[in-house]
């Protein structure tokens, strides 16, 4: 079916627009990028899902989040280094006709995910 993610900015209470996100597909120890893109304004992606149909294989992914260049860009002052600069989620799809959705909770000092539906 497909893979989706969704952010939202507990620090605020709002989806993360204009955050910056990296999708990789991974095999080994080794990462390619799949696409990279922002945000809209409710935390999703503006194209819709990230990947679909036959483009949605079995294996191995990555989700890389720009924490810290979203915070800074928002205008938070963060301590340097930052607690979190960017939060990547490894996962696996076993069932490709399955939807996976990796949502993600966010502030400049925590984070939280699951599979969501």
């Amino acid at each position: 079916m497909g893979l989706s993610t969704h952010v939202l900015d507990t620090m605020h209470g709002t989806p993360a627009a204009g955050m910056v996100v990296a999708l990789y597909a991974v095999v080994g120890e080794s990462a390619s990028l799949l696409k990279q893109l922002v945000l809209n304004q409710d935390g999703r992606n503006p194209d819709g899902l990230l990947l679909e149909g036959a483009a949605l294989e079995r294996g191995c992914y990555r989700l890389v989040f720009d924490v810290a260049g979203y915070y800074l860009a928002r205008g938070v002052a963060l301590p340097e280094p930052n607690f979190l600069g960017k939060v990547q989620i490894d996962f696996g799809i076993a069932q490709p006709a399955q939807h996976y959705h990796v949502p993600l909770l966010v502030s400049p000092w925590s984070y939280s995910t699951y599979r969501g539906s």
